[in-house]
């Protein structure tokens, strides 16, 4: 791969770049790494070990005063509510080490920078509101790529947040219901003890209310089973997944919903026939993706506010009508200056050694690639 010249106009001819080997320039005054000193893995560790004991600790606490001191806790759920502190840990570890890199550390500087700035709000009120309904609610870059994988991307996120709407807090003992009655139908759900809510369970908000984690799981399954169809077909896919990382969280989300209407379908149908083991079999399938999430693929999840952020960066810069760079090669538009030159600090932090190509339009880094290979290897090959 050439290097993009370093001067301010192209030095050779245009589409016949000469190679060199530039020193990336450090950190421009205000830049996230500006004035941090590398990070030894070690102390990255320590932090990130200390950040997970304080977040699971806070948790704890929660739980504990949430149930009322315990008395709203069921102890049926033990072991789910210790699979979300070992989640909370490994959340913040993680979060923690993955911040600690240079680009993920400018990332998240001006992700979340721009997310709660007030100034940010003042220009532009609905932008941020906008942007977390359609980027991260919606997703619609996703529908850019495919429409299928769109709408089955929307199953799996929505019918995963309405279960952890649900399972959260009641595993936490925060939610409860209860029926002066002691079998229904009438019921009460109350939030850290206090009432919010009296419901029939005859009647659909009843049906509504005891069968949420059923629908979660209706949704779920069409949209892991079409992902997890996708990677046993498309050759695109096929080549580079990896199976722990690529289809266990797919496998997962499956057991976790099959299993689940079974508990309901032998609670229904069978009379509570095979319940028991269905509920350890669920438990396990539970616990074992609330630990996995932190480090694996369903991490994303995590990262995904700090990308919000950034689009919004890019948005509020727009607005001030900062001067948008043209490419270097074809003079088309490429971005805001200060857009690109966040990206150009990434690859100096990285120290990729060519930050100058974000100066560069999509097309023109193509055509001098290629044209740097059919200059400087392909050649040899004659």
């Amino acid at each position: 791969m050439t290097e993009p010249p370093q001067t301010a106009e192209p030095t050779p001819p245009p589409g016949d770049p000469t190679p060199g080997a530039p020193a990336p320039g450090g950190p421009a005054p205000g830049d996230p790494a500006a004035g941090l000193p590398p990070q030894t893995p070690a102390a990255v560790r320590r932090r990130a070990s200390l950040a997970g004991a304080v977040v699971s600790f806070l948790l704890i606490l929660a739980i504990v005063f949430g149930s009322r001191l315990l008395r709203d806790f069921d102890s049926a759920l033990l072991p789910y509510a210790v699979a979300t502190v070992f989640l909370a840990f490994g959340v913040a570890y993680r979060y923690t080490v993955w911040i600690s890199a240079p680009g993920a550390r400018r990332l998240f500087h001006k992700g979340w920078g721009s997310f709660f700035s007030v100034a940010n709000f003042r220009q532009a009120p609905t932008a941020l509101p906008k942007m977390i309904a359609t980027y991260l609610g919606f997703q619609k870059f996703l529908g850019a790529r495919s429409h299928a994988r769109w709408a089955a991307h929307q199953l799996i996120f929505w019918g995963c947040l309405l279960a952890a709407a649900i399972t959260f807090p009641l595993t936490w003992g925060w939610f409860t219901f209860t029926s002066s009655t002691g079998s229904g139908p009438g019921y009460e759900m109350r939030i850290w003890g206090f009432k919010v809510l009296g419901f029939d369970a005859l009647n659909v908000v009843g049906w509504l209310m005891f069968h949420g984690l059923d629908i979660a799981a209706v949704l779920v399954i069409p949209g892991a089973g079409y992902f997890l169809w996708r990677r046993m077909k498309d050759r695109g896919a096929i080549t580079g997944q990896r199976f722990a990382y690529d289809l266990v969280p797919l496998l997962a989300l499956i057991v976790i919903s099959v299993t689940g209407l079974l508990l309901t379908f032998s609670s229904i149908f069978l009379h509570g026939g095979g319940y028991e083991f269905l509920a350890i079999l669920h438990m396990v399938s539970v616990v074992f993706t609330l630990i996995y999430i932190p480090f694996g693929k369903f991490f994303h999840i995590v990262q995904r506010p700090a990308a919000v952020g950034m689009q919004l960066f890019k948005y509020t810069a727009r607005r001030k009508d900062e001067e948008v760079l043209a490419c270097r090669r074809c003079q088309e538009p490429i971005d805001t200056a200060p857009y690109v030159e966040n990206l150009k600090g990434t690859m100096r932090d990285l120290d990729l050694g060519f930050d100058e190509w974000a100066e560069y339009c999509p097309r023109c880094k193509r055509v001098l690639r290629g044209n740097a290979y059919l200059d400087h290897v392909k050649k040899g090959f004659k």
